[in-house]
């Protein structure tokens, strides 16, 4: 199974580059595929890029919906 999660765009870099918050931790990746992306956005990430913007509130929900589900674990 592909997971692709929401991550807070902290810095636009050069070369389609940013510097997201993936659950704490920072990481670098590539925004080739979306367009004028800026600091503050949240883009839903999958193997290190970038595939598409999300609204505040939607990536909130998802967040939200990725805790409950891995907080969840272990229990059929």
């Amino acid at each position: 199974m592909c997971l692709a999660v929401p991550a807070l765009v902290e810095e636009v870099l050069e070369d389609s580059r940013a510097r997201v918050r993936l659950g704490g931790v920072s990481q670098e990746i590539s925004t080739v595929l979306i367009e004028e992306l800026r600091k503050g956005d949240y883009v839903i990430v999958h193997v290190g890029f970038a595939l598409g913007r999300l609204d505040r509130e939607e990536a909130q929900k998802t967040l939200n919906l990725i805790r409950e589900a891995a907080g969840s674990e272990g229990g059929d």
